[in-house]
């Protein structure tokens, strides 16, 4: 998974316009909100989080490891952006 950088949000312009969120989701299907330079969470349109979690007798542990290991080369560069960036 390619990440673009557009759809990378600081926790400040999230709080103020979470309207911007919002339409990068609409957009791009997901934003990254970065705290402290780090990306701390992850907004998904609810039909991609539906899918994500109708897996039957699957718990959240399981649901995220997935998620994570689907995602695993976003969160490497995203940690590799925020050492460059230190």
């Amino acid at each position: 998974m390619k990440i673009d950088t557009n759809s990378l949000v600081s926790i400040t312009e999230a709080n103020r316009n979470f309207s911007k969120v919002a339409r990068l989701v609409d957009e791009k299907g997901a934003a990254v909100i970065l705290k402290n330079n780090a990306p701390r969470y992850v907004v998904l349109e609810f039909g991609q989080m539906q899918k994500e979690a109708a897996v039957p007798d699957e718990d959240a542990m399981d649901i995220s490891k997935r998620v994570l290991a689907k995602h695993k080369k976003a969160f490497e560069e995203l940690a590799r952006n925020r050492s460059l960036n230190r």
